[in-house]
């Protein structure tokens, strides 16, 4: 499994933050990768950063609030905002993804999840970040 592909597993958990309490996000992610076609490494990947993630969510949330001008994390997206932390914690937190190859991804699965303008909006907030 490619980094690409990981990263979408990876999003794809992350959205259900929105919708899960902490202990039924585990379960979420357990059985989502239950179902998942993939080697055991990878699957450990995806649970390891998915959990990273959901752990530093008041962290990864707080400088993305700090860093969207006249948006309030409420008001964005929840695709768009599950994308940006992954992107954020890359950033951040993920010393073997450059910050570069983080916001690229980012936006290409914005392109591949979001509406129309999600990936201007993601990569403009996360140039904010980075600047």
């Amino acid at each position: 499994m490619n980094r690409r592909l990981t990263r979408e597993h990876i999003f794809k958990t992350i959205f259900s933050i929105e919708f899960n309490e902490k202990e039924e996000f585990n379960e979420k992610v357990e059985v989502y990768l239950s179902e998942l076609e993939a080697s055991d490494k990878a699957k450990e990947y995806i649970n390891n950063k998915s959990l990273a993630i959901y752990n530093k969510k008041e962290i990864i949330d707080e400088k993305i609030s700090d860093n969207a001008k006249k948006w309030s994390i409420s008001r964005m997206s929840k695709v768009d905002v599950s994308i940006l932390r992954l992107a954020v914690y890359e950033i951040m937190f993920d010393d073997e993804i450059p910050t570069n190859v983080a916001i690229n991804e980012a936006v290409e699965i914005a392109k591949k999840f979001g509406g129309e303008h999600s990936p201007s909006f993601v990569n403009g907030i996360l140039a904010n970040i980075v600047n």
